[in-house]
């Protein structure tokens, strides 16, 4: 229960636009809309703008959850809701070639579990790159002047040993549907009461580690009252938002 209120009060803050304190937050927090006023300043990393050319790009597991919102607005997690959405995701990632680039590998669950402190690392700092640079605010780190300026350092060396791969992208998705009990509130309470209910919303982020110096080179991120993950054209249109300004490789010279 306590982490069904926890993701309530994520929608919450992202949809009234404020921040939220570290010590609040869910062990997967969602993420801010991006829209930044321009790319460098807001999904770059200061002196990024393209992958070096002929880079391998590695792709993480994409983690992704999805809920019913109830009568009482209590999100209850859905497995398979949140299969067909794994499914969906990982099929449109696999489909993007063109995007990512000849040198693409994706790791494997087995690969994962060899990795899984690293990978735990890299959702904490990503985790911190969405609170103070993303949503900011009174959460906005002075040392790090509105930049994404954010590292892991020699942790990802491992890795890029397993792997051979110079970049590693990793996709987080949470996404809640109003049940027909929630909905039948929702009207309700609006003839009733003459106010609004929240139904489901969707938050997601995307975030680019350069393998090689454990820097967080790219991040974007949405949260939206619409999409759905249960369909595959709402499946490929989230990827596609998220992956908006996606770094394009350098060309070879």
């Amino acid at each position: 229960m306590k982490r069904q209120a926890n993701w309530r009060q994520w929608s919450t803050a992202l949809v009234l636009g404020v921040g939220v304190a570290t010590t609040a937050l869910p062990q997967t927090p969602p993420a801010a809309s991006a829209a930044p006023a321009t790319a460098q300043s807001r999904n770059y990393a200061p002196g990024f703008t393209e992958r070096s050319a002929g880079s391998k790009l590695l792709v993480l597991p994409a983690e992704v959850e999805l809920f019913s919102v109830s009568a009482g607005g209590v999100d209850q997690p859905r497995a398979d809701w949140t299969q067909l959405a794994t499914d969906l995701i990982a099929k449109e990632l696999h489909q993007r070639p063109a995007l990512f680039g000849q040198g693409l590998q994706f790791l494997s669950e087995d690969g994962a579990d060899n990795a899984a402190e690293i990978l735990q690392l890299h959702k904490a700092v990503v985790r911190s790159v969405f609170v103070h640079h993303m949503v900011a605010g009174a959460y906005q780190l002075p040392t790090k002047k509105g930049q994404l300026n954010w590292s892991m350092g020699d942790a990802v060396k491992p890795l890029r040993d397993a792997t051979g791969a110079d970049y590693a992208l990793y996709v987080w998705v949470r996404d809640s549907y109003a049940s027909a009990e929630r909905k039948a509130a929702m009207v309700a309470f609006a003839l009733l009461a003459g106010g609004v209910l929240s139904g489901g919303r969707q938050i997601a982020y995307a975030s680019l580690v350069d393998l090689r110096s454990g820097q967080v080179v790219w991040f974007n991120s949405l949260s939206r009252a619409s999409g759905d993950l249960r369909e595959p054209k709402g499946a490929q249109e989230t990827v596609d938002t998220l992956l908006e300004r996606f770094p394009p490789l350098a060309r070879a010279r």
